[in-house]
């Protein structure tokens, strides 16, 4: 799946992915590619994979795209 990283929150290990269809999916900075978490930035278009939790979709396999 394709998004946009619409917030970034480095200091605190995680962030937000939004969808084409406007869906948002939490990620943690585990989720991303070895090194990718400290160089992306809002706006930048990633690709992951959405794996459910108790707190629902979240991001996985974060890479730039």
């Amino acid at each position: 799946m394709r998004g946009t990283v619409k917030r970034h929150l480095a200091e605190k290990g995680f962030g937000f992915i939004s969808d084409d269809k406007g869906v948002e999916y939490f990620f943690h900075h585990t989720a991303c590619a070895r090194g990718e978490f400290n160089t992306l930035q809002e706006g930048d278009k990633v690709e992951f994979t959405v794996a459910e939790s108790s707190k629902g979709p979240r991001a996985e396999e974060v890479r730039r795209a």
